[in-house]
């Protein structure tokens, strides 16, 4: 089930949808994280989160953030325990992003809430929300885009590009993804018939 865009306010191409205090908070962020996160080794997880946690991102038990990922909006974001941002995963939020219980976002994977409204001529910003269900496995430099719902256990071959909601369990890749089998574990069993 794909979620229907949120087209934001813009008069034209050259004006920001969004007003000068985010527009601050955002510069203010990227300086933070730059300054104090980005060089930290793995162990300083638990500095990574409390600094997200000031940007008002809701952290649920004890996910994992890498020092390299990139958050775009840090309060778009929503983490559960043993959720985990990889190396240089990107959570480009725009709108908001869920990343569920024990879910891995691999390495360069970018998970991307933002569009433009194609049927205008200044192609204002879109936004539309990426949920990724528990336990989800996204493969490095796999592209997930607006609107798109990761359904439990599901698993996101490496640079498959996500068009559409994916079935709990399901295994997808290539580009467009499609489903190219499903996990046989006990906790994935595809449902009896």
């Amino acid at each position: 089930m794909k979620v229907s865009a949120t087209t934001h306010a813009q008069p034209d191409a050259y004006t920001s949808p969004w007003p000068l205090r985010h527009r601050l908070a955002l510069l203010l962020w990227g300086i933070v994280w730059t300054v104090g996160c980005t060089w930290t080794p793995k162990p300083c997880n638990g500095w990574r989160l409390f600094i997200l946690r000031c940007f008002r991102t809701r952290i649920h038990g004890r996910p994992f953030v890498h020092g390299r990922a990139r958050i775009h909006v840090p309060w778009h974001l929503t983490l559960h325990d043993r959720a985990c941002l990889g190396d240089r995963a990107n959570a480009y939020s725009l709108g908001p992003i869920e990343v569920g219980e024990a879910s891995t976002i691999g390495q360069e994977a970018y998970l991307c809430t933002g569009t433009h409204d194609f049927s205008q001529a200044h192609l204002p910003l879109q936004t539309a929300p990426i949920r990724v269900e528990r336990d989800v496995f996204v493969g490095a430099r796999a592209f997930v885009l607006p609107g798109v719902t990761l359904g439990a256990g599901s698993v996101i071959g490496a640079c498959a590009v996500v068009t559409r909601s994916v079935a709990a369990g399901d295994i997808v890749a290539g580009n467009p993804a499609r489903v190219i089998g499903h996990r046989t574990t006990p906790d994935h069993r595809p449902p009896s018939t």
